[in-house]
């Protein structure tokens, strides 16, 4: 249940700090004192997107703060998906929201995000407003009753997940069909493309490895010129001799050296050391000129098949041969499917049967549960409809079968009502009355909130175009709902019939200061009560009659 709200800086709320009670509770006030400004607030609270428009002018930060009882509600669970602190008894849920756009929400003073907000929302309040009674001409709605009605939640989501694979295999079907239609329209053509491939067979890598051949045997004469004179250079046996021959002598005459001068023994070494890199250098360098061959067959081959490999990938644009070789697996596998092709529609189409008719299967137990539901609503909405001065009521649910299956099922609902004697019930939409509209309403929201787990129940005006008797019937059918289900229901009203069957009654004011208007709310003493129904009763002069007629309700 709501136990506590606190408001600051929003809209025409200065401040707002009240604690709210169990049972059924009423608020009142004049139009435009600031009722839906509260509940505005709340819905923050439940997820809805800030709006720094609703910051109180010359305010910089607004803040929104509530109070909710949760015990037996089982929501550790949520808490603990969302890691959020929880506690067994309460929950506390502020919104803050500045001038500048920055937002921030919070549960248990944990940073949380809009998506848990209204996931936690939906657990702990429902808010009825006015524009909502419009929704019970909706199909989508009163399909919506049968199932809270049934207890299809867990079967629906089961369903949903079912109709969703079997509408996944449809469409993985219809594109296969697409893709085989296609591809055999060009199934020469794919075979021709492979033919050259495979004719060529490029492997991954193969291009650069005949680049850098093409290079070496484009140069050949260049390389082995270069190589033979260098080996010419370390080895030369001239006069004066190569560059081993050379750092030979240099190495004796340092050795020499090394009994008269020691300091320069460290350098033969080193010249040493130096002159056996260079043999080995001279080797190698020896053995590369002697393997570099001048072979223009080989040349025209690499250029030639190098070519092949330009045509190929140009013509398939590409950029190397490992992207040639990725191809031609691809249209192996294309070619593949159109040999196989209709072995794999065979299959799919199998698949699509199967999940097909689990799906219809589950929509089948959906339908046998909401047929039984729909008897139950019927019956139930009937006797409130009397027990709400409408006695010659006729209220039936019709379930006809869609020739496909939904998201929802293969049920089709629509709501028939006639308030009047020998007046066959007719579609919703077409007959009700705003005031039979609000009573109805009123009857569904009652059978379902035995079945939802919903701590606190908020009516908006939901008795708009009703009066005296009929409001006096919604009150106690509202009171009821408190002492049945142990619901907390708050209602909002202009009536002093359902203002006086409040066990807690607040009253909504404004309040004109030098700055500007703001709005309270407070809890009214009995005292205080009479004096608010009787001013309900007879408008800005207050009678004796009106104090007398308010004190009669009250005691009733």
């Amino acid at each position: 249940m709501l136990k506590h709200l606190y408001i600051r800086n929003f809209a025409l709320i200065k401040e707002l700090d009240i604690d709210f009670q169990s049972g059924f509770s009423v608020i009142t006030g004049e139009t435009g004192a600031g009722k839906s400004i509260m509940l505005g607030a709340i819905n923050y609270l439940l997820g809805q997107r800030a709006d720094i428009k609703s910051i109180l002018p010359g305010a910089d930060k607004c803040t929104i703060e509530a109070t909710f009882g949760i015990e037996g509600y089982n929501l550790k669970t949520l808490f603990e998906e969302n890691d959020t602190d929880f506690d067994e008894h309460e929950c506390i849920i502020r919104r803050e929201f500045t001038s500048n756009g920055k937002s921030r929400a919070f549960v248990n003073d944990t940073p949380a995000n809009l998506n848990f907000l209204k996931e936690l929302g939906y657990h702990l309040i429902d808010i009825h407003s006015q524009h909502q009674n419009l929704l019970i001409a909706k199909e989508d709605f009163q399909l919506h009753i049968l199932d809270v009605i049934a207890q299809n939640n867990t079967l629906l989501q089961e369903y949903r997940t079912s109709f969703s694979d079997y509408k996944q295999a449809e469409q993985e079907l219809k594109d296969a069909k697409e893709m085989l239609a296609q591809s055999k329209t060009e199934e020469d053509y794919l075979r021709f493309q492979l033919e050259q491939l495979e004719e060529l067979n490029p492997k991954a890598g193969e291009d650069e490895e005949l680049e850098e051949e093409q290079n070496e045997l484009s140069h050949a004469e260049e390389i082995k010129t270069v190589l033979y004179k260098a080996d010419s250079q370390f080895s030369n046996d001239s006069e004066q001799g190569g560059v081993i021959e050379l750092l030979k002598h240099i190495s004796q005459d340092i050795q020499s050296l090394t009994h008269v001068y020691p300091a320069v023994e460290e350098y033969g070494e080193r010249i040493e050391s130096a002159l056996i890199e260079l043999k080995d250098i001279s080797a190698d360098l020896s053995d590369l000129a002697e393997r570099v061959e001048y072979n223009p067959a080989r040349l025209d081959e690499v250029n030639n098949r190098l070519d092949q490999i330009y045509t190929l990938e140009k013509k398939h644009d590409v950029k190397s041969a490992a992207e040639l070789e990725t191809f031609m697996k691809d249209l192996r596998l294309k070619l593949d499917v159109i040999s196989n092709g209709e072995e794999k529609i065979g299959e799919l189409e199998k698949a699509v049967r199967e999940k097909l008719a689990k799906a219809t299967a589950l929509a089948e137990q959906l339908s046998k549960k909401r047929a039984e539901a729909a008897k139950e609503v019927e019956a139930s909405i009937s006797q409130m409809l009397t027990q709400l001065d409408i006695p010659n009521n006729k209220f039936e649910v019709k379930i006809e079968k869609n020739r496909q299956l939904t998201e929802k099922g293969a049920d089709q609902v629509t709501f028939f009502f006639s308030a009047n004697k020998n007046a066959a019930p007719r579609a919703i939409s077409e007959v009700a009355s705003g005031g039979e509209i609000a009573r109805l309403m009123l009857a569904l929201k009652a059978i379902t909130s035995k079945r939802e787990n919903m701590p606190t129940i908020i009516f908006d005006e939901i008795d708009t175009g009703v009066s005296g008797k009929v409001a006096s019937s919604m009150a106690n059918l509202m009171k009821e709902m408190t002492a049945a289900n142990k619901h907390q229901v708050i209602t909002i009203t202009h009536l002093p019939q359902i203002a006086s069957c409040g066990a807690t009654h607040y009253w909504v004011y404004k309040e004109d200061t030098d700055e500007q208007t703001f709005s309270h709310i407070r809890e009214l003493t009995p005292e205080e009560r009479v004096t608010e129904i009787a001013h309900m009763l007879s408008g800005n002069e207050i009678s004796e009659a009106a104090v007398l007629n308010a004190k009669q309700l009250l005691k009733q």
